[in-house]
């Protein structure tokens, strides 16, 4: 990933951090914007030769790390960069339980988060490299939630399907564009993370899914975080990435 930029949402634990390790490389530049920055990370770019920049921001405001991103960009301009990728990860769960006893701040902050930050920085991102003669993607990790419903859930499950179809739009503005970028929201099933935890850990009479997602980890089928990164960032490589503006990752 030699002189490739790639900038990560969420990139402290899970997934997003998962993917940030991997994409480090010699020469490679990676920024993360995460509610807290990862030592586990800065090692990694010392021992690679990458360069690794991390924020620490609460993407709820999402439009001062949009201005951030913008403002860094644009200072970046003459920067020898091969391509640039943004990868919008971060989400959050709120409690789980029926809409009718969810928080006004815990809705809000789930929406924020999931559906507002992604779409502002994909906005600042497109428009501050719209003139870059590189190749350019957008690659919003959504979720199997966004397409099916599940109760208790409400606040995560409109987030990503309205990741989802901001994607399907956002395609449809890049296809028209010289030098358009290639977008796609893609699920990336099921993974042992810290949500997953969440969600085994819910009060089975607020979550009828419960014995489901307690099965999936009893069984043995949640991929670790580190093989769907790989999974994830492979299919980021593939010559047709873009071709499904919303995708799966087990398709």
């Amino acid at each position: 990933m030699k002189h490739h930029l790639t900038i990560i949402t969420g990139a402290s634990r899970g997934l997003g951090l998962a993917m940030a390790a991997q994409r480090l490389a010699p020469g490679a530049t990676v920024l993360c914007i995460s509610r807290r920055v990862s030592d586990e990370l800065a090692r990694h770019a010392q021992a690679s030769g990458a360069n690794l920049e991390q924020w620490a921001m609460d993407l709820a405001d999402g439009a001062a790390a949009a201005s951030a991103l913008s403002i860094w960009l644009q200072a970046e301009v003459h920067s020898p960069w091969l391509s640039a990728t943004l990868i919008n990860n971060a989400g959050v769960i709120p409690a789980l339980g029926p809409l009718r006893d969810a928080q006004s701040a815990d809705l809000a902050n789930a929406l924020r988060v999931g559906l507002e930050a992604p779409m502002l920085l994909s906005a600042a991102f497109l428009g501050t490299t719209r003139n870059w003669k590189i190749p350019r993607k957008v690659l919003n990790i959504s979720s199997g939630l966004g397409r099916r419903a599940m109760a208790s859930s409400a606040a995560y499950c409109a987030a990503k399907a309205g990741m989802d179809h901001f994607t399907r739009s956002m395609a449809l503005d890049e296809a028209g564009t010289k030098n358009g970028a290639l977008v796609c929201s893609l699920a990336p099933g099921v993974i042992d993370t810290d949500m997953q935890v969440q969600l085994r850990g819910a009060d089975e009479s607020l979550f009828p899914d419960l014995a489901t997602f307690k099965g999936l980890h009893s069984q043995g089928q949640l991929s670790s975080a580190s093989d769907t990164a790989a999974k994830v960032l492979a299919y980021l490589a593939r010559p047709d990435f873009g071709a499904q503006p919303v995708a799966d990752i087990r398709d």
